[in-house]
Formats: C-alpha cells, sequence, structure tokens
C-alpha cells in the first residue's frame, strides 16, 4: 500500500484500481473516504472488511452530479430542493433506492433506501470520472474510530488493507457530510455534520427533525452510539484537568495543566474547530495518555456536530 500524491497520473491508477475491485482512499471535502466500486459486490464486500464495519450499517455512495445520483434513487421534491442547494457539497441524502439501480444490495444494508452524496473536492471528483463508477466510500479507518482527515491517518489505521492512498492534505472541514432523510416531505437529520442544521433550516424555510441512535439497525451511517472513539477515555465538560490527562481545549482560557493540551481553536473559532478535531483526537491519543478531558464546546452551529462526535467518542464501549 502506497501514499502517492493525487496527480493526473495517480489519478488514473486510482481509476484502474477501482474498475478492477480493489480499494482506493482518496480525500474529500469532509474527511478521507475508503472507495469502491458501488456496482461490485465483492469490492463492497472488502471495504466492510477492511474497516470492520457492521454489514448492517449502510455505506454512503458518492457519485459525480445530480443526474448521476438520479440513476440510483427516487428524488422527491425535498430531495431535489436539497440537492440543488447543498450539491456538490457535504450534504448526504437518504433517498428510496431506484429499481433501475445497478449498486449492490450491500451497500443499504438490506433497506430499501440508498445515501448519496456529491462531493465538492476536485480529486474527489476527478477520481469518479476516470473511473465511471459511483464509489462507495465510507471514512477510511477502522469502524468505530476517529476518521482520518490526513493520509498518514488512514495509512496508520489501515495498513496494506487499502491498495492506494491518493495524498490531497488536510481536509478542510474535518467533520463527515450530514445526513438527512429526504424520502418524505419533512426532513429528518440523520447525522449532524459539515453543513449545520441550521443552515438547511434557512434554506428550506422550516425545522428539521432529528432521528434517534440506532445500534441495531441504523438507518445511516454515523448511527452508532460508540463511535468515533480513540483508544484514550474521553471525559466530556471538563473545566479543570485530572492528573494523568491529556486537554483537548477550546478557546482562549484553558486550565493549567503539565499534560499535553491540543487547543481546537483559541480564538473560539467553531469553523477552525471542526478542521481540527479528528487530527486533535489522534495527536492526543498518541501521547501514551489513557485519558483525555473535553473542554465545553457551544451547541450552535457546527457545535452541535462536534458535540455529537465527542459524544459518541466518550460512549461506553463494547
Amino acid at each position: 500500500m502506497a501514499i502517492v500524491k493525487a496527480t493526473k497520473g495517480a489519478i488514473s491508477v486510482a481509476a484502474e484500481h477501482i474498475r478492477d475491485g480493489r480499494l482506493v482512499a482518496f480525500p474529500t471535502e469532509t474527511v478521507y473516504g475508503l472507495g469502491g466500486d458501488a456496482t461490485n459486490g465483492k469490492a463492497v464486500a472488502a471495504i466492510f472488511e477492511a474497516k470492520g464495519r457492521p454489514r448492517f450499517n449502510p455505506l454512503i455512495v458518492h457519485v459525480a452530479d445530480i443526474e448521476s445520483a438520479k440513476d440510483h434513487a427516487e428524488f422527491t421534491p425535498l430531495g431535489i430542493r436539497l440537492a440543488e442547494a447543498f450539491w456538490p457539497g457535504a450534504l448526504t441524502l437518504v433517498l428510496r433506492r431506484s429499481d433501475k439501480s445497478d449498486l449492490c444490495d450491500l451497500v443499504s444494508a438490506g433497506l430499501e433506501t440508498i445515501a448519496l452524496r456529491v462531493p465538492d473536492h476536485p480529486i474527489a471528483q476527478a477520481l469518479l470520472k476516470a473511473a465511471v463508477r459511483p464509489l462507495a466510500a465510507p471514512s477510511a479507518n477502522r469502524s468505530g474510530r476517529v476518521s482520518p482527515t490526513q493520509a498518514e491517518h488512514v495509512h496508520n489505521d489501515l495498513g496494506d488493507r487499502v491498495g492506494l492512498i491518493l495524498d490531497g492534505g488536510p481536509t478542510a472541514h474535518g467533520l463527515e457530510s450530514t445526513i438527512v432523510d429526504a424520502t418524505a416531505e419533512t426532513p429528518v437529520l440523520l447525522r449532524t455534520g459539515a453543513v449545520p442544521a441550521e443552515t438547511i433550516e434557512a434554506v428550506l424555510g422550516q425545522s428539521i427533525s432529528r432521528a434517534v441512535d440506532a445500534d441495531d439497525k441504523p438507518q445511516s451511517p454515523g448511527q452508532l452510539a460508540s463511535h468515533y472513539a480513540p483508544d484514550a477515555t474521553v471525559r466530556l465538560g471538563a473545566t479543570d484537568v485530572h492528573e494523568g490527562e491529556a486537554l483537548l481545549a477550546f478557546g482562549p482560557e484553558v486550565p493549567a495543566t503539565a499534560g499535553p493540551v491540543i487547543n481546537l481553536s483559541a480564538t473560539g473559532d467553531l469553523i477552525e474547530a471542526a478542521a481540527n478535531l479528528f487530527a486533535a483526537l489522534r495527536a492526543l491519543d498518541q501521547s501514551d495518555v489513557k485519558k483525555i478531558a473535553v473542554m465545553p464546546i457551544p451547541k450552535h452551529g457546527l457545535g452541535e456536530a462536534i458535540n455529537d462526535r465527542l459524544r459518541r467518542a466518550a460512549a461506553p464501549r463494547s
């Protein structure tokens, strides 16, 4: 397995890998994805195996544009409005699967719906167009662990389980896509993410309801209660630091500590904090501490998604 700079030639090689049923890690604007041909059952099964992902947990399929998405899903008026407003971008839509879709059944984990996204990243777009395949692409990390925002994160997590890693540098958002169920007239937020719920509500002119976690039969990725977890245990809402803890800080006022400290944003910028979140968790996890204390994060805007990831990182593990 090799990390290669995402040149035009490297993308062509990666596209050959995809068409041959092999796996390729590539950057999107959210996190790095572990991509395989979504129409190839063996390739999709290899994604689950490489990640150690439960097969009841559906995958997101990346396509190049809205027209490509219509080959696989039945778009509601709500779905069209959301796609036109946010694609390409960090919003995933859950829609009824079309009878004409050639996606393998394993992608949707037995559900009658499919999760689709049009990524807004030049490397992801170039790979989709070169491969001429829809890409099943969950985050390129071991299942349940911290998502990768750099090529090195993929290498550290998956090793030789992926044939090629396209290096496009750190990802811009640092959080996964927001997922919305658009199968009916009323939108349902299945996963918070890089597009804040308030932004979606402003575009639609209506409120969006929240789904509950579903450990046994998730409707979309990111609904498992324990997820995005480092090896160290995580303590939320920390206003002080206990002995032996590292500190994940936020804002200008940081508790005194002799242990490792990473500040997500010294200025209290939630966009900066979101972009730094997963890399910071990984770095603190590699500092040989057993516990990570996390300062309070505001809950508005992107803070909702940041707090969601931290809550899942801190959840009891099976």
